[in-house]
């Protein structure tokens, strides 16, 4: 008698269990940053235009979906001639290529809070799969989805012909971002 109250508890306690769900992202409560290493020293910077759509139930991961458009023109790496060397053809060749696109097909949970989002990032019209682990913290009716991925440039030929390789610039480009989405 005891393990069929207890069974009919747990199941209503779970069954009363309620989902998340994230719509959209808040663009100016976001952000998206990146660390590279430049003949040994860590450089920082940050893309500041960018959009994104965000539709993420915490009891459905596997639906989600995410589209994150990043205009590459918007790059700050520290100084005015970098910002301007990296629009060029070399690199993210801005004036062909103006956005970077991520686009999620779902995510995993990874129990904790954390879930493995699955997609393809397209930049200088080259699209490669990209998994990303990112870490759900709820505050107050708002989800910050921390996450972080290395990408190679090799990959998407950005830093291509005299930039290739890790001479000067590292291949391993650390990608941080900080999504911001309202509970709905």
């Amino acid at each position: 008698m005891k393990s069929r109250i207890y069974l009919a508890v747990l199941l209503g306690f779970f069954s009363n269990a309620q989902a998340v769900e994230y719509k959209d992202v808040n663009r100016a409560a976001s952000q998206i940053s990146f660390i590279f290493q430049q003949f040994g020293q860590r450089v920082y910077g940050t893309f500041s235009d960018f959009d994104g759509t965000l539709t993420f139930d915490t009891q459905k991961p596997e639906a989600a979906h995410a589209l994150l458009k990043i205009r590459l023109a918007s790059i700050d790496a520290g100084s005015q001639d970098a910002n301007t060397q990296l629009q060029q053809p070399a690199w993210f060749d801005t004036a062909t290529y103006p956005v970077g696109v991520y686009e999620s097909s779902g995510a995993t949970a990874l129990g904790g809070n954390r879930y493995r989002i699955s997609g393809h990032l397209t930049i200088k019209g080259i699209t490669r799969p990209v998994d990303i682990e990112v870490v759900l913290k709820e505050q107050s009716g708002i989800g910050v989805f921390d996450g972080e991925f290395l990408l190679k440039r090799g990959d998407f030929k950005i830093g291509d012909g005299e930039w290739a390789g890790n001479s000067v610039v590292s291949d391993g480009i650390d990608i941080k971002f900080k999504m911001v989405a309202p509970q709905r």
